[in-house]
């Protein structure tokens, strides 16, 4: 039986308990339970969360875990000396040590990310970016894993992170029974978008609407600023100004943001080859899908598939491993 532990501080946010469902449900689908989740914290006792709501725990000291999984919180705040103290060692005491959203914070505070790829929730990504500068900070991931280390990004994102983790222990068939139960996607990918920046698009109007929409459904076509106009019942002059008004950006480039986030998506759930990807996202061509990648993420799309791909667990990888 391998040993989870769970690191709480005061304040911490009880949606980080979330992740510890993949455990319990772990347990549920081996022959005998896979996992032992034990709460601890600096002192032990109860320790209260944002809510208020405690979580009885008992105290880190020298215990040595499987895992050591921290909590995020709500607030970013100096974590406790002592805290910071006690995880100084982490990587020595236990197989891998992991965060949920802003329990990165804590791990980068005890110097546990200097020198390695690392994410948080995205609200904090660039603040975690500036506090630790020796962290290689990369705010669009739901999970990374570097070496013993993994970090998560919003507290819901660490469900992922535990489901891989089960995964790399257990293999393919018992993450997937533990995402079936939990009604969670199997295998979500680390390296896919925390979130769409074209969800802060939110136009006034029917008329623009009509044609965001007809854009998404059209995206292999031209969709040119003339044929948008006629899908407005415009002409191209007043839709270029009404367009820029409500969304805040010329059509060309929403259009571009559709389709690249149209490809990204692809290269996460698809084998398709690049070239494929392009025709049928309205690019023509690989050059221009590479221009408009480097433009929206600074990296071209190879660069983008091979980071997503990073994060899958190679269980044959795994299992000579261990």
């Amino acid at each position: 039986m391998q040993s989870i532990g769970f690191l709480v501080y005061p304040s911490f946010h009880l949606l980080s308990l979330g992740a510890l469902s993949a455990f319990e449900f772990a347990n549920r689908a081996t022959p005998e339970p896979a996992y032992e989740v034990i709460p601890v914290s600096v002192a032990g006792g109860l320790v209260p969360s944002s809510i208020g709501v405690g979580i009885d725990t008992v105290e880190l000291g020298q215990c040595s875990f499987d895992t050591l999984m921290v909590a995020g919180s709500l607030i970013i705040v100096p974590p406790p000396v002592e805290l910071i103290q006690g995880l100084r060692d982490a990587p020595d005491r236990h197989r891998r040590v992991v965060s949920a959203c802003t329990g990165a914070f804590v791990l980068a505070e005890a110097g546990l990310l200097d020198g390695k790829r690392a994410t948080t929730h995205w609200f904090y990504a660039r603040e975690l970016a500036s506090r630790y500068p020796k962290v290689k900070v990369e705010e669009d991931r739901i999970f990374i894993n570097d070496g013993s280390i993994w970090t998560s990004a919003g507290a819901s994102a660490a469900i992922d992170l535990a489901i891989a983790l089960v995964e790399q222990d257990f293999g393919t068939e018992i993450a997937r029974s533990v995402a079936r139960k939990m009604v969670v996607y199997h295998r979500r990918p680390g390296g896919q978008s925390q979130f769409s920046e074209l969800l802060d698009i939110v136009p006034k109007s029917d008329r623009i609407q009509r044609t965001l929409a007809y854009a998404r459904r059209n995206l292999q076509t031209e969709l040119s600023v003339t044929q948008l106009a006629k899908v407005a019942n415009l002409s191209p002059r007043q839709f270029s100004r009404a367009f820029q008004a409500e969304t805040g950006q010329p059509p060309a480039r929403v259009v571009e943001r559709l389709r690249v986030e149209a490809a990204r998506l692809m290269m996460e759930q698809s084998r398709h080859p690049i070239d494929v990807i392009a025709r049928q996202t309205g690019f023509e061509d690989r050059d221009r899908m590479r221009r408009a990648f480097l433009r929206a993420f600074g990296q071209p799309p190879q660069a983008i598939r091979r980071s997503g791909r990073s994060d899958h667990i190679d269980i044959a990888e795994s299992a000579v491993e261990a």
